[in-house]
């Protein structure tokens, strides 16, 4: 993607079902558990790099030991600074003790980390301070163990200011104003409630208070706990989390637009947010790692018992479609597939667009996260010149010049690298007039790809949102090569409205397809479609959010999606570029058949799944329009 673009976050559950000396038998370490969140969480980088966090949590400690070790860190590299530390401790208890290590029963006994129970995080920081105290997971704690929560997610609500409003209405203080802490609280309120059901039942039983606590722990309702308090939750999250008692859960919003999966045998349950790192961590087959359902909680009771609970209701389906096009890993065989497809269908526009030159037309891509719709895009054009050379050999009417014949099959789709990302250049100047300079440097071209005057330029990348990256760079640098026309083509249709579900993509005047309408709407003399909008988007300010509409849908409804995408080739070819330029987008209709099932498309069409995206749009339009420059929500 040329332009930056951040997910929320990525989670990593782990919980051994085996004791640790069973981990040592068999894999010759205790360190089991530990060593494969290790490998989770590298093979989802892609899903966060400002920050990381991991907490372990030790079973049947006995009291007045700790039971919960946390470790978080911000910065690029701080999965490894993470591990770093912890290993360093144990490097430091080896000294004292080289044989007692590779006990696990000492080990757990007097090390951190040491635990039958791993959550980890991965975060990108899309609002908010990136400092330590604003990484996952996050704690609530508490001297009666059944009370303690650990919470860790990939999540954002619409409606925190309601949330908020509850808590407060309940005579909680809570410490901060965000999704992340309002979670947290609201969870921890219902896990209070049950303590509480619990604690009066048992003691009216007879029960001593300590063994009150036991049978807290082993009849505590999790699934109810959840359903309870994600009940006005608007918005998507996969939320995973740990009890001091011993259970853990994970749990999926019920349009399940928030990615999990699990897997389980007899000796460990995982869930993350990608099925391909499970494959390569547990060296499993794509069939044994489940997608876990919308609307649905895997609790993991202390005594290792799995089951998976429905906790809201159903809704339809609306996963969203971005993962698949851009942020999930290329290594999943389903997402591979539809990235392939998706550069496939694009190939009839592609044609259109170069005049059907494909003899004079070289094809290349945006480096890194295009290559697969670039394999499609390829097999898509192939395709189209086996048949034009059926139809060339069919016109020979019999004759077999072999010269000719020879010329006829050995045409073939002109590929080359054109495009390279310069990863060393970061663009750290603070200054607009030198950030830009830099800017139009992270790009580079080979040279000697194009034969200048003569052949066209099509170049694919995943995604167009801002376009600033294509303005001020890459359209400039492949002029250099002085192709006759640049065709850009996005493998996602036109980027059209905010996103309010975790992806950093949240202001409606950054979207170089709404700048693109608005102008079209300037030029057409129908300024008063952009007045009628604001009046209406004001007009529902103060109402409930299942009441409001998206208007802003009426900016887009005049204009065709080609006559849009004429306009942001316009706007986004400065005046000394000399080859002419056309942007080519997916539509919504091959969207859909390239991913079918996963049909979250918000951010192309409007359609919220949930009644806060419908508010937080109508807030971003009037943000854009009064000038406030933040998200709208």
């Amino acid at each position: 993607m040329t332009d930056e673009v951040k997910h929320k976050c990525g989670i990593a559950l782990i919980r051994l079902l085996k004791p640790l000396e069973h981990y040592q038998f068999t894999y010759g370490s205790w360190r089991y558990g530990l060593e494969k969140l290790y490998l989770l969480m590298e093979k989802q980088r892609n899903r966060g790099q400002d920050g990381a966090g991991i907490v372990s949590l030790k079973l049947d400690t006995p009291p007045g030991k700790k039971y919960f070790s946390r470790e978080r860190e911000t910065g690029s590299s701080a999965i490894n600074a993470i591990f770093r530390r912890i290993y360093t401790r144990w490097e430091e208890a080896e000294k004292l003790s080289p044989d007692a290590l590779n006990d696990p029963l000492w080990a757990k006994a007097n090390l951190p980390f040491a635990a039958e129970t791993y959550l980890g995080h991965l975060r990108y920081g899309t609002f908010g301070a990136n400092s330590t105290e604003n990484l996952h997971p996050v704690m609530r704690q508490n001297n009666w163990r059944t009370r303690n929560l650990v919470m860790a997610g990939n999540f954002n609500l619409t409606n925190v200011d309601e949330l908020f409003d509850i808590l407060v209405e309940l005579g909680q203080y809570p410490k901060e104003y965000s999704d992340t802490v309002t979670m947290l609280e609201k969870v921890g309120h219902f896990l209070d409630n049950e303590n509480q059901r619990l604690f009066d039942q048992y003691k009216s039983q007879g029960f001593s208070n300590r063994d009150i606590t036991h049978q807290i722990g082993k009849n505590i309702n999790v699934a109810g706990i959840l359903e309870g308090a994600s009940k006005r939750w608007d918005g998507g999250y996969t939320v995973a989390g740990m009890m001091g008692h011993g259970d853990v859960f994970a749990m999926r919003d019920p349009w399940g637009i928030r990615p999990a999966f699990y897997y389980h045998d007899e000796e460990v349950v995982i869930v993350t947010s990608e099925r391909p790192v499970i494959q390569t961590a547990m060296n499993v087959e794509f069939d044994s790692v489940k997608e876990l359902p919308p609307g649905h909680v895997l609790v993991v009771k202390k005594n290792g018992d799995m089951s998976i609970d429905r906790i809201r209701e159903k809704q339809e389906k609306k996963s969203c479609s971005f993962e698949r096009i851009y942020f999930s890993r290329g290594s999943d065989r389903e997402i591979y597939r539809e990235r392939k497809k998706l550069g496939e269908l694009l190939v009839p526009d592609i044609l259109e667009a170069i005049d059907y030159e494909v003899e004079n037309t070289v094809f290349s891509f945006i480096p890194n996260t295009a290559e697969s719709a670039f394999y499609g895009m390829v097999k898509g054009v192939e395709d189209h010149m086996m048949k034009r050379k059926l139809e060339k050999l069919r016109g020979l009417n019999g004759s077999f010049d072999q010269e000719e014949v020879l010329k006829i099959m050995t045409e073939r789709t002109r590929i080359e690298k054109v495009a390279i990302k310069d990863l060393k250049l970061r663009t750290f100047i603070s200054q607009d007039k030198g950030r830009k300079e830099m800017v139009s440097h992270v790009y580079d071209v080979t040279y000697g790809t194009i034969r200048p005057g003569v052949d066209n330029l099509v170049i694919i990348d995943d995604s167009i949102v801002r376009g600033t990256t294509l303005k001020q760079s890459i359209i400039k640098i492949l002029d250099r090569l002085e192709p006759k026309k640049i065709v850009v083509v996005s493998s996602s249709p036109q980027i059209r409205y905010p996103d309010c579900y975790g992806i950093d993509m949240a202001k409606l005047g950054d979207f170089t397809a709404f700048q693109a309408a608005i102008e079209l709407l300037k030029e057409n003399e129908m300024e008063h479609v952009i007045n009628e909008v604001y009046k209406k988007c004001a007009g529902q300010k103060d109402l409930p959010k299942e009441e409001f509409v998206n208007y802003v849908k009426d900016i887009y409804k005049p204009f065709t999606p080609e006559q849009v995408s004429q306009k942001i080739s316009e706007m986004l070819t400065d005046a000394d570029v000399k080859a002419e330029v056309k942007i080519v987008y997916q539509s919504i209709e091959n969207l859909h058949k390239a991913v079918p099932d996963d049909l979250g498309d918000w951010y192309f069409t409007g359609n919220y799944p949930t009644p806060g995206g419908n508010k937080v749009v109508s807030t971003s339009f009037l943000n854009y329009i009064h000038g406030i420059n933040t998200r709208a929500y």
